[in-house]
């Protein structure tokens, strides 16, 4: 009796691998969506994530991304939407794990020089991104420096976005260094891309504080004022910070998101599909899909 209990074990044993392989390999030749589904459904629970993001265009595409290709790799994802300051703090504290949203040199100096010790730069998931003041196509104004001209054109105002981002920051610093006579009026990126459709509808003038990549300058014709004075700074890179210990907690994840790299194109057109989209998380699940190569790199580490 216990021996054929034991050739039934064994059988039953088998018969699982088997259709795991079998399973697997009919994933890969479906493309990596599928395969990826298919080691999910055989992985054991790795265990909890937590990704904080912050409401800009640009965050809620990698986050949603991330999520997709974490959770197929057989982690359970949360996400936790915060202020810019308040992200940063929850991974310096431990509350969250991860972001994928660090400005770097400059938008987030003061959140990264106040924080580093507490905190991991994993690295560059973005380069070339880029802050400024931006104005429709149509403005006949072409240089930050030549804003004060036309001050009753813009209302004396520029749009921005919540109080605590890096831009809004540089922004006010902007204004104090070319001594414009403007008012710096804060909202969300969602109030501020809904101001520039109504001044574009009606052919208005509007200034508001944008950044690359970012779905609106692939939707309108719009351009970055010149900054001779350089008080946006230059080019900058969109780093993935995570919690010290993340590593040793979660190996794989963190590899994950170190390996985590891609370009504006690839965020630009995440982002496009999820304005049009009622559910940022299945316009990110598209993409992933869509995209196997590339996430395939991601998985390697």
């Amino acid at each position: 009796m216990k021996h054929l209990l034991n050739r039934h074990i064994r059988f039953a044993s088998m018969t699982l691998a088997t259709g795991a392989v079998l399973l697997a390999g009919t994933a890969q030749a479906l493309g990596t969506g599928a395969a990826l589904s298919a080691e999910s459904a055989y992985a054991e629970d790795r265990g909890t994530i937590n990704l904080s993001y912050v409401e800009w265009a640009s965050t809620v595409a990698s986050t949603e991304v991330m999520k997709v290709v974490l959770e197929q790799a057989g982690y359970t994802v949360e996400t936790s939407s915060l202020s810019a300051a308040a992200m940063w703090q929850s991974v310096a504290t431990g509350d969250t794990d991860a972001f994928l949203a660090g400005w770097l040199p400059a938008t987030h100096e003061d959140y990264y020089a106040k924080l580093k010790d507490d905190l991991v730069d994993v690295g560059a998931n973005l380069e070339g991104a880029k802050l400024g003041m931006v104005v429709p196509e149509y403005s006949d104004v072409n240089s930050i420096a030549d804003m004060n001209d036309h001050a009753d054109s813009f209302k004396g105002k520029i749009t921005g976005i919540d109080p605590g981002a890096g831009v809004m920051r540089l922004t006010e610093k902007t204004i104090e260094e070319y001594d414009l006579d403007y008012d710096l009026v804060s909202g969300s990126g969602a109030t501020m891309t809904a101001a520039l459709k109504s001044a574009i509808d009606n052919n208005e003038n509007i200034a508001v504080t944008g950044w690359t990549p970012h779905w609106m300058l692939a939707r309108w014709d719009l351009k970055f004022l010149d900054d001779p004075k350089g008080t946006y700074g230059s080019t900058e890179q969109i780093h993935t910070i995570a919690r010290q210990g993340l590593e040793e907690d979660m190996p794989r994840a963190y590899a994950i998101l170190e390996a985590f790299k891609w370009s504006s194109d690839d965020m630009n057109e995440v982002m496009l599909m999820q304005e049009g989209s009622d559910d940022p998380y299945e316009a990110a699940r598209t993409w992933v899909e869509n995209n196997p190569e590339t996430v395939s790199e991601w998985l390697k580490g």
